[in-house]
């Protein structure tokens, strides 16, 4: 069994645009270059936001590709009862909040509130701490993040998992030690941590690519209105992801397989650039 364990974990709120494709691509070749495991997990954790079509899309999408994954699909829908067992082992340190959620750094309002005197539809906040935590990114090198966190919701007033909470349990479920994915997470990266850190869970290695970004310098997304990857022509399309990455296009390679075999042989983590890739076709 190989010691390294990666894995490339979309949200199925949609097919998979090019940015999804640079981060799939990045996470697949570095754990094939290292003679690891590539898995596959669908976040589906946040059902008014999912589209029912996108998981099947997405793995159509990859395997057209050639981005076969080793073992079987994970689903988060279907680990709803160890993410309680989890949220259960947290109790010491959490608490109800009843405040409107907002983007910015939790002031703390609710932290004195006890869950038996709360009534009302609560989120579920994690307590942190001010001690820096830092992490030495595969790609970005040594990151250190000295601001407060906040105290931040690891479970929704709606009643939903958070994405904080879930991705750190089935990390470890999986037996990930390798996070390869984009740059637009590394703020996400200290609260994982954190959680990790208050479950006495292991600390996978982390690295964040670079991100594509449209002409007007917005990150691909659903919400820049991404068009989805066309996959009719799969050569061209893993050419422009590896320019993208910075690595060697292998222009003699004939077939997907080839064109892979060759790329994973060849994987070079230093040339990774870190300015945003222009994607034009946007």
């Amino acid at each position: 069994m190989s010691s390294y364990v990666g894995r490339f974990a979309p949200s199925p709120t949609g097919p998979l645009h090019f940015g999804s494709l640079i981060a799939a691509l990045a996470s697949y070749l570095d754990a094939k270059h290292h003679d690891g495991l590539w898995l596959l997990r669908i976040e589906d954790l946040d059902p008014p936001r999912e589209l029912t079509s996108a998981p099947k899309q997405i793995m159509s999408q990859l395997r057209a590709c050639g981005l076969h994954w080793d073992q079987e699909v994970l689903f988060q829908h279907s680990r709803l009862d160890a993410y309680q067992v989890y949220l259960d082992k947290l109790s010491a340190v959490t608490y109800p909040c009843v405040c409107p959620r907002n983007p910015g750094v939790y002031a703390g309002t609710c932290r004195m509130r006890t869950f038996s005197q709360t009534k009302t539809p609560y989120a579920i906040r994690l307590k942190t701490h001010n001690e820096p935590i830092e992490i030495a990114d595969l790609f970005l090198g040594k990151q250190i993040f000295d601001n407060d966190l906040g105290d931040f919701i690891i479970k929704r007033k709606d009643g939903l998992f958070a994405y904080q909470l879930a991705v750190v349990i089935d990390d470890v479920y999986q037996k990930i030690n390798h996070v390869i994915r984009g740059a637009d997470l590394l703020e996400s990266t200290p609260r994982q941590i954190v959680i990790a850190q208050r479950l006495n869970l292991p600390i996978p290695v982390y690295g964040h690519i670079r991100l594509a970004v449209n002409p007007s310098g917005q990150k691909l997304s659903k919400q820049s209105h991404a068009i989805e990857i066309d996959t009719s022509s799969p050569m061209d399309l893993l050419r422009q992801a590896l320019i993208a990455l910075g690595q060697d296009t292998h222009n003699r390679a004939s077939t997907v397989t080839r064109l892979l075999t060759s790329a994973v042989r060849s994987w070079d983590r230093t040339l990774l650039p870190r300015a945003p890739f222009i994607f034009a076709g946007n």
